[in-house]
C-alpha cells in the first residue's frame, strides 16, 4: 500500500510552501526518518523526513509553490 507524502504544516499561519528539492531521486530507495525532500515557507526552509520506507516515486515537480496538504509524491 502506498503511503502519500503531503506537503506539510510548518507554521500557524503557513498556507503553502515551495518544495524546493527532493533530496532523494525518482525510483530511489528511502528509509522511515530519512530526509526527502526540502520545503521554503515564508519563514525558513526545512528538511522534511519520510513518513516510511520504500520505493519513492515523485508526482510534483521542486521550484513550484503548492498549498498546504497537497500531495507531492507517494512511497510505495
Amino acid at each position: 500500500m502506498a503511503t502519500e507524502i503531503i506537503l506539510p504544516k510548518l507554521g500557524f499561519s503557513m498556507n503553502e510552501g515551495m518544495l524546493s528539492e527532493w533530496l532523494v531521486a525518482d525510483g530511489g530507495q528511502v528509509s522511515v526518518g530519512e530526509p526527502l525532500f526540502a520545503l521554503e515557507s515564508d519563514k525558513s526552509t526545512q528538511e522534511v523526513e519520510a513518513p516510511a520506507s520504500g520505493t519513492l516515486k515523485i508526482l510534483k515537480q521542486p521550484g513550484e509553490t503548492y498549498e498546504v496538504g497537497t500531495i507531492l509524491g507517494e512511497i510505495v
